[in-house]
């Protein structure tokens, strides 16, 4: 993977090095004694830091692989699973096998939980974790960058300065991703840049197109590229998501102003919400791989939102979101009440359907009145796609 160095993970030989590095770094210490012993850490700091330094040498002092690490980390995960979400449940796991490799293609809601949850679900069921892309503003944080490179992820670059640079950049990324399905290594990408906000999912054809940009002179056809690549269009959905209010905060200022600056901690400050706050229920669903791509990005991109949109697991939060945001022009939906015809991933209870109501309620009384349009929709907007999705699937 010589050719591959400025965005790849780590490889195993480095895995030894990078973890001696973490486990002597005074800022990574304090950071897992914030994240184990809030508390304690503002008490006893010093103590604090020698007893993590402790913990992380007995647990992964002798892991000298990435998947040593990784199954050294699945324990934590499934705590921090198991703290954060009342179940997690999963379908479409079955139609795939153990051994192949695929391109897992999924929606966006969080910046860390997503793909750790789809690790998760994968590595609890005996496959192969995936290597993630990362977009590079998220590796400024040399720490987190760490963290992430041991964890297989890949950098995604941004803000590239000229048409050049961007092409070499996309060039690269695509030769990576193929090489690695070819070296038998599944990938998680997000299906856009940065997180739907608004709860709309929908792939970027740009996105869809960088995946050939490596292939073209080979000679194979758009299609037959992206049939090699096993494409399996993943639908994450939570119950409840602990960005919510921030996420809201944007897009009332986005709409208000036109713009939107972040401050200088808060894509930490959401990694570390989303992934110590509230989930309630988080459902993934893996589609099945698509073997007769579409013969042009947009067609496949529109393929791949069809196929997340159809199998949504829409809980009861999105269902009352949906019907207290009805006359609310940021719901993307015309019609005047929730149409009988919809499709549930399961059945839910009066006392399931006041209890969501209850929470939505909750956190609309928690948040300025500026926001409130802007949090229904996000939870709302599931709903529209899935109905649009499956409306012109009975078409056709």
């Amino acid at each position: 993977m010589q050719d591959f160095d400025s965005i790849r993970p780590y490889r195993d030989e480095e895995t030894r090095s990078a973890l001696d590095r973490l486990v002597n770094d005074r800022e990574f210490l304090e950071l897992i004694g914030r994240l184990k012993a809030p508390t304690f850490n503002r008490i006893a700091p010093g103590l604090m830091r020698q007893w993590i330094r402790r913990w992380l040498l007995r647990h992964f002092g002798d892991a000298d692989t990435i998947d040593g690490v990784q199954n050294r980390l699945y324990p934590f995960a499934e705590q921090l699973v198991e703290k954060t979400t009342t179940h997690v449940t999963q379908t479409g796991l079955d139609k795939l096998e153990w051994d192949k490799a695929y391109l897992f293609i999924s929606n966006h809601r969080d910046i860390v939980f997503d793909p750790m949850i789809v690790n998760y679900l994968l590595h609890g069921n005996g496959m192969r974790t995936t290597r993630i892309a990362i977009g590079d503003n998220l590796l400024q944080n040399r720490l987190f960058a760490e963290m992430m490179r041991l964890n297989k992820s890949f950098v995604v670059k941004r803000n590239m300065s000229s048409p050049r640079e961007m092409r070499d950049t996309y060039q690269t990324l695509s030769a990576f991703i193929h090489h690695s399905i070819e070296d038998n290594q599944s990938i998680w990408i997000a299906q856009r840049e940065g997180r739907a906000k608004d709860g709309l999912d929908l792939t970027d054809p740009a996105i869809v197109k960088m995946f050939y940009m490596s292939q073209k002179k080979t000679g194979k056809s758009f299609a037959e590229c992206m049939n090699e690549l096993r494409i399996v269009p993943v639908s994450i959905a939570y119950e409840y998501d602990p960005c919510d209010v921030p996420k809201a905060r944007e897009l009332e200022e986005r709409a208000r102003t036109g713009a939107y600056q972040k401050h200088a901690n808060e894509d930490t400050d959401q990694i570390m919400l989303g992934l110590t706050g509230f989930k309630g229920h988080v459902h993934v669903h893996f589609g099945t791989p698509i073997t007769d791509a579409a013969d042009t990005p947009k067609e496949l991109a529109e393929r791949i939102d069809a196929e997340m949109h159809r199998h949504y697991h829409l809980h009861a939060s999105n269902l009352i979101a949906y019907e207290m945001s009805q006359t609310h022009r940021l719901s993307h939906q015309t019609e005047p009440a929730m149409p009988e015809t919809i499709e549930t991933a399961e059945a839910y209870s009066p006392a399931d359907i006041e209890a969501a109501r209850a929470e939505l309620e909750r956190r609309l009384e928690s948040a300025d009145a500026a926001l409130h349009p802007f949090l229904l929709a996000m939870y709302a907007n599931p709903v529209t796609s899935m109905l649009k999705a499956t409306t012109e699937s009975e078409r056709s």
